[in-house]
């Protein structure tokens, strides 16, 4: 071997991560190196190349865990004219409502509902009430408080998940969800969907990322489980934009994240903008290898709570492939298999500055 290609040798073993193992294969004359996804997460992801949030609820429990999604009269300041008007311009409630939803029905009514639905479907034994269309924080704290308490009070509900947005999160509310979560397990969602400002703007959300850093600082700062909403391939966000948001997570040390595809629902501004021919989608190998990519920089201790959209088929636009849930986590799976790579993988906490995430450009996170 000559003396260039030892000095290459000896630095890639120097620069390159300790999980990576060599094996002792050559090709004309050069080394191949191969990464071994470690067995020891191999064994706590029960297989998984990520930290699923499914595994995560089977090892609290030790039993079948399933959401029930919620849908009350609440609305968004961003409908009702207080920030803007119109709502996000992907959203329409009736894609993440059950199917089964009767308008004014009470929490109780929908939990019944929603509990035989998935014990006959899951054989599920114990549930997390899901509050999960609009903005489930965007109302007085009495009544907040009352429609949450009514929910832990059904049989069978050991955790609430609260979905909403960065900026309807006032003290009073966390103070609320702060006292719950010493008494039951739970979530608090926040919407960000783009760390960038410009897509922010674009998809009329009437907040920007400075609400969403101070939001997040005081959840933590509070001790909640917080988890994160993000949308990937929004027009005009580059590969390496939407990859900077890992690190962003990171060092607000988020607890969870859901992945979605931008995919398009009927009745919506965004239907009208794509069939404008202004909005180009992600096939799903672009999505597939963009979650891989995704995950590789995400710390691994980070729960995945979902790798992709989810909505019904009747009121689907496009693209076709999203529909197909299963068939897409699959695709994900078997990219990250013959890639060798796994959630964490480039993930370095070392890199983690001190600074507030705020204060440096796009380009230093």
């Amino acid at each position: 071997m000559s003396r260039i290609l030892q000095d290459f040798v000896s630095g890639f073993f120097l620069t390159f991560p300790l999980s990576l193992r060599i094996r002792s294969l050559f090709v004309n004359p050069f080394f191949v190196y191969v990464m071994n996804f470690p067995s020891s997460l191999r064994r706590l992801w029960r297989g998984k190349r990520y930290n699923s949030f499914n595994r995560v609820l089977k090892e609290i429990f030790t039993a079948r865990v399933y959401k029930i999604g919620l849908r009350l009269d609440f609305t968004c300041p961003n409908r009702d004219g207080k920030v803007a008007v119109g709502g996000c311009i992907y959203c329409n409630n009736a894609s993440h409502t059950p199917q089964d939803y009767r308008p004014r029905t009470s929490v109780t009514e929908q939990l019944e509902r929603g509990a035989a639905a998935i014990r006959k479907r899951h054989g599920a034994e114990k549930f997390i009430a899901y509050f999960q269309s609009y903005t489930n924080t965007y109302d007085s704290v009495s009544k907040l408080e009352k429609v949450y308490r009514e929910a832990l009070d059904f049989p069978g509900v050991v955790g609430l998940s609260v979905s909403t947005r960065p900026d309807c999160v006032a003290d009073d509310v966390l103070d609320l969800i702060t006292d719950l979560s010493r008494h039951t397990y739970l979530w608090l969602e926040l919407g960000l969907e783009s760390m960038h400002d410009r897509t922010l703007q674009w998809v009329n959300r009437g907040h920007g990322l400075r609400e969403f850093i101070d939001a997040a600082e005081r959840c933590k700062n509070r001790g909640l489980r917080l988890c994160t909403h993000l949308i990937l391939g929004f027009p005009h966000e580059s590969r390496e934009e939407i990859l900077q948001t890992p690190q962003l997570l990171n060092r607000l040390n988020i607890d969870g994240v859901k992945l979605h595809n931008l995919h398009v629902i009927k009745n919506t501004a965004l239907e009208k903008f794509y069939h404008a021919g202004d909005v180009p989608l992600l096939n799903r190998q672009e999505y597939v290898a963009l979650v891989v990519d995704f995950l590789e920089r995400l710390n691994p201790e980070t729960s995945i709570h979902r790798l992709t959209g989810e909505t019904y088929r009747a009121i689907t636009v496009a693209p076709d492939w999203s529909i197909n849930k299963i068939g897409v986590h699959n695709a994900i799976q078997n990219e990250m298999d013959e890639r060798d790579t796994w959630q964490g993988l480039l993930y370095r906490p070392d890199a983690l500055t001190l600074a507030h995430p705020f204060h440096l450009t796009g380009a230093e996170l």
